[in-house]
């Protein structure tokens, strides 16, 4: 069993930053990645970005340049940097373990609750 818990989340206007951190804790040791991914009303949960225990790490098109994800391998924690944050990237963004080789991540089925991150105009 492996439990997330997400954090960080608020209202920001455009343009401004936003740290996410996600704490996970029990069995994670079948597992060497973390993902970000979002999920805005009527719309398909997304993959954002991934890190792996090795420290590689992956980003989804609309990110590059402004989100950076990171890992604390002792912790069990991953943080997702968001810097110049748009209206788009409102959604409440969601933490998970997976497997992560090259470039490829494969999702567990373990999520956290999720936390709320809106961007105003």
């Amino acid at each position: 069993q492996v439990q997330l818990v997400e954090s960080g989340g608020g209202l920001v206007q455009a343009g401004g930053s936003l740290r996410l951190s996600c704490a996970a804790s029990g069995s994670t040791f079948s597992y060497n990645g973390m993902g970000w991914y979002r999920q805005a009303p009527g719309k398909q949960r997304e993959l954002v970005a991934v890190v792996s225990t090795g420290g590689g790490t992956n980003y989804a098109d609309s990110v590059k340049g402004r989100f950076t994800i990171s890992g604390d391998n002792a912790k069990n924690t991953v943080y997702l940097q968001m810097n110049g944050l748009k209206p788009e990237d409102t959604a409440v963004y969601y933490c998970n373990v997976g497997w992560f080789w090259g470039s490829r991540y494969q999702s567990s089925d373990y999520w956290g609750q999720g936390t709320q991150v809106t961007v105003s105009s």
